[in-house]
Formats: structure tokens, C-alpha cells, sequence
């Protein structure tokens, strides 16, 4: 974990916390969220859910939210996490492409985005998702991913747009986290 001279906050990645990593690169801080809390998040939706499991002895570590050991939480516990900082999140329609983001808007409505990369790891033997955040900081847009030695600044708008088309064109997913208007 390091602030770069530029001041961005930035987490680099530790087992499949990869989710913690991009909240906390998203907030700009080292303990908006810790693995306690999103733990509790994820216990918390465990509990309430409707379509609950049968418990059986692997239950104690692959939850329905998450990965006790690893980490590995899922889009629930991202969402529940965002709501409890008063941001929405809504799924980007892949179908209209990066351009329709609006990057350099003048509101404060976007607070950020939240991808979910489809990755191979180890020859391509094992495949996963990897969650990374990306938010415009003083001016400028980061890409946060905390496989990244340090937080990249995007030259401008387009190269942004490039990078969100080529993760939707290759199976990404795109959430944008939107300052609560009401």
C-alpha cells in the first residue's frame, strides 16, 4: 500500500482481495473498507437471503458472497458496500460502448467505475474474475488495478474509452458508481 508523489492512493494486491483493493483505491483510502467489514457485509447478506444453501462442511469457508480464506467477494457485497457509503451502482449497457460514459461530465454524478475483468492466471489453467476501479482524481483518470505496481493516469478521455471498450469486448463487465442525487 503507497501514495504515489501525486498523492493517488494506491493498493497493490494480496491474495483475491481484489475487491477490497479496488473499494479502497475507488475511496482513495486505506481503510474505507477492511475485510472485517466486507466480511460482515457478506455474513449479513448470507443471512438474509431467501435461496439460503444447506450448510455442509465446506460451508465454513465458500460462502455465498465470498471466499473466507482468499477473499474472492462478489458483485452483492460490492453493491452493499457502495450503498453503505451512499453511492449507487449501476451496470453499465455493454451494448453502447464506452463513449456513452460520460467521462469529463461536469456534474459530480459519477463518483467512479468498478470493472470486473475475466482473467487467466498460470498458463491459462485457472480462470477468474479481478475486480479494478478507475476514477478521475484532480483532473485526470486513473486506472487503480491493484495487480499494477502503481496507479496509471490515462493521457485523456479516449484512452479511457479505449481501455472500457477492450474489457467489454473481451468479457468485462462495467459498473459505474454514482454520487446519491437524492
Amino acid at each position: 500500500m503507497e501514495r504515489e508523489g501525486n498523492l493517488v492512493y494506491h493498493e497493490r494486491q494480496r491474495l483475491q482481495f481484489c475487491l477490497l483493493h479496488s473499494l479502497n483505491n475507488l475511496f482513495q483510502e486505506k481503510d474505507a473498507f477492511t475485510r472485517a467489514s466486507l466480511n460482515a457485509i457478506a455474513e449479513k447478506l448470507d443471512l438474509y437471503d431467501p435461496n439460503k444453501a444447506t450448510w455442509n462442511p465446506l460451508s465454513t469457508i465458500f460462502k455465498p458472497h465470498h471466499n473466507t480464506l482468499t477473499g474472492n467477494y462478489d458483485i452483492n457485497v460490492l453493491i452493499a458496500a457502495l450503498e453503505e457509503k451512499g453511492k449507487k451502482v449501476i451496470w453499465h449497457d455493454r451494448r453502447l460502448g464506452a463513449s456513452s460514459i460520460d467521462l469529463d461530465g461536469t456534474s459530480d454524478e459519477l463518483f467512479g467505475i468498478v470493472l470486473n475483468i475475466p482473467v487467466r492466471r498460470y498458463g491459462g489453467i485457472w480462470r477468474s474474475r479481478h475486480w479494478v476501479a478507475s476514477r478521475k482524481i484532480d483532473g485526470v483518470w486513473y486506472n487503480l488495478d491493484s495487480d499494477f505496481p502503481s496507479p496509471y493516469p490515462f493521457k485523456n478521455v479516449d484512452e479511457v474509452t479505449g481501455f472500457i471498450d477492450s474489457i467489454i469486448s473481451t468479457g468485462g463487465e462495467v459498473l459505474l458508481v454514482l454520487n446519491d442525487q437524492e
